[in-house]
């Protein structure tokens, strides 16, 4: 038995013909945690040989519409899909503030549909099952598998104008997999990756861009992203094994470019294994093989 870490989405706002938009999908038997569900989440899955009725839960880190985009998409699937496999609501976790509501807004966003499915198929309108929690300084538990066997923890990260943004720890039997979700390098992701095997996190060439965007809108979005440095420094600091980056900022459009995000992790000192995230690609995690 196996964990999977796939990412389903490496993209940024602007849309890209090659990356879907921001997502995780961590898998342990017949547990599947999708974290986050940018643009084509649903498309991307369905590559990976995953279904909507197949997601245990899914886990939202914050409400920039590149991260939640296809969770319409997602809950309205899975409900049409649900007279065949019977798998009830889509499980929600994320912290208890805006998502509440921005989940209640999606559902209703296609009310003509469901009241013409209703009258045919469904036995009743998509719903949703909110573990909603509040906003964790500490890592704390937030959802566990019926099983048992695989544990959330949540804890705030700093993407501030964004208060409530969170990452994600998630332990299985064959290891702990870090979701950073978006976030400058902080303390509090630190906290979180301490033991992790593998860490994926997002990333932005800020250092090496500085002089190219300075007086540009840029220079704020680079602010409350994670530097390629200053994450390759606190990726050695905690000895994480495996550094996966993705939400790549800007998207490298050559070899070349996707080559300059694992130099600037070197020249923070990481020294450990670089995946620089394209979609689909894939982490398996072993037990006693990491």
């Amino acid at each position: 038995m196996t964990t999977t870490v796939t990412l389903t989405g490496t993209g940024v706002p602007f849309p890209s013909a090659e990356r879907a938009g921001p997502g995780v999908l961590v898998s342990h038997d017949d547990v599947h945690l999708q974290i986050d569900a940018g643009r084509s989440t649903l498309m991307r899955l369905t590559q990976a040989g995953i279904s909507p009725h197949q997601l245990s839960a899914l886990l939202l880190t914050h409400l920039h519409s590149d991260h939640v985009s296809d969770v319409a998409d997602l809950a309205h699937t899975r409900w049409v899909q649900d007279h065949m496999h019977g798998t009830g609501p889509l499980p929600v976790v994320a912290v208890d503030g805006h998502a509440p509501g921005f989940v209640r807004r999606v559902l209703a966003a296609n009310a003509y549909d469901v009241d013409v499915r209703v009258q045919h198929v469904q036995d009743g309108p998509p719903e949703v099952t909110g573990h909603w929690f509040a906003l964790p300084d500490t890592p704390a538990e937030v959802w566990r598998s019926p099983c048992g066997r695989v544990c959330v923890e949540a804890v705030r990260v700093r993407h501030e104008p964004v208060e409530q943004a969170v990452g994600y720890r998630i332990t299985t039997p064959d290891g702990v997999v870090v979701v950073s979700g978006d976030t400058r390098v902080c303390e509090e992701v630190a906290e979180l990756s301490a033991g992790a095997d593998v860490l994926v996190h997002e990333a932005c060439r800020s250092t090496a861009l500085a002089e190219f965007v300075r007086g540009t809108p840029f220079e704020t979005i680079f602010s409350y992203h994670a530097d390629t440095v200053a994450l390759g420094a606190m990726a050695k600091s905690l000895g994480v094994p495996h550094l996966v980056l993705t939400h790549l900022i800007p998207e490298p459009a050559s070899p070349e470019q996707v080559a300059e995000f694992e130099d600037e992790v070197r020249q923070g000192g990481y020294e450990g294994q670089v995946s620089v995230g394209h979609d689909l690609l894939s982490v398996t995690l072993e037990k006693g093989v990491h």
